[in-house]
């Protein structure tokens, strides 16, 4: 599964360009204000995690939905065939009389 952050090319398809207009935007429109550098951070970087109530605002701002926001694959990821593992021989009796091997 692979995860692609689109902030950036959602907040373009609105013409907002830098990190201050969307500043402005996320003040005005839904209310939460973020420092300078956590919005740069959302702007150009690809968070590890974003809270539910950032997430609501950046839509909110840029009315668009969180689709617009956050890309997902799901196609499945193929793993290659592993063969399968011999199976050891059980050594057989060494004699007649029932006597088994000494272990290893």
């Amino acid at each position: 599964m692979k995860i692609q952050w689109r902030l950036r090319m959602a907040a373009a398809q609105r013409e907002v360009w830098t990190g201050t207009e969307l500043r402005r935007l996320l003040a005005e429109k839904a209310g939460l204000k973020l420092s300078s550098a956590s919005v740069s951070a959302l702007f150009t970087k690809e968070p590890s995690q974003v809270k539910m109530t950032t997430l609501a605002a950046l839509c909110t701002a840029l009315e668009c939905t969180p689709n617009d926001l956050i890309e997902v694959d799901t196609t499945p990821v193929e793993r290659p065939i592993t063969p399968p593992r011999p199976v050891a021989e059980v050594p057989q009796a060494a004699s007649v009389r029932g006597r088994s091997m000494p272990p290893l």
